[in-house]
């Protein structure tokens, strides 16, 4: 897997390597059953060059520990490599990758699922989603349902974690909290040694 993080680190494939300050490539254990893919790394992630350490980690981090599964046995990811942001004074602003920034990274995605074959992959969002299928999906139509992506493999998916420190209603993001916490549980269901 170093050799491909440090290809990686080099990677060239679409224009977003001129906006972020570093390739962020995924971590965990080589032999995770589980595999989380997000969106792209956010400005912390990008700062530090490792994936879900900013705010959606730590909500990410917290779902995980309510669900009762190992963050240590899962294997974490993004569809895309390098953080897409419009820079405004101090503060650098996501957006969102588009359909061929998606697909150019994909051949870093597949290149981590080909090496820890993983017994599920959850696709966390629209962007993890469209790149394990390889075409759109609906969040809301596809959740919770047993699914596979385009190379055959068992798939869920949820939100991303993110979605949820978007919500400022506190009775919103708790029921949006325990609806996350209730997707990852059926996680462990599917693969039990990643259960606590």
């Amino acid at each position: 897997m170093h050799d491909v993080a440090r290809d990686a680190a080099t990677c060239q494939r679409c224009p977003l390597y001129k906006l972020g300050t570093q390739t962020v490539f995924g971590a965990g254990p080589a032999d995770a059953p589980v595999m989380l893919v997000g969106e792209q790394p956010g400005d912390v992630e990008d700062r530090k060059g490792l994936p879900f350490v900013g705010p959606a980690g730590g909500m990410l981090n917290r779902a995980l520990e309510a669900a009762g599964l190992r963050r240590d046995r899962i294997y974490v990811t993004n569809a895309v490599k390098h953080f897409k942001h419009v820079p405004t004074g101090k503060r650098r602003l996501h957006q969102k990758p588009n359909a061929y920034e998606i697909d150019r990274c994909k051949w870093w995605l597949d290149l981590e699922l080909d090496i820890i074959e993983p017994e599920l992959t959850v696709a966390m969002g629209a962007t993890a989603a469209r790149s394990l299928m390889g075409r759109p999906i609906k969040i809301t139509e596809a959740r919770g349902r047993d699914l596979q992506t385009a190379a055959g493999r068992p798939m869920l998916v949820t939100i991303h974690p993110s979605a949820l420190l978007r919500l400022r209603d506190s009775v919103s993001r708790a029921a949006e909290f325990d609806r996350f916490v209730a997707d990852l549980r059926n996680i462990g269901t599917l693969v039990p040694g990643v259960r606590v």
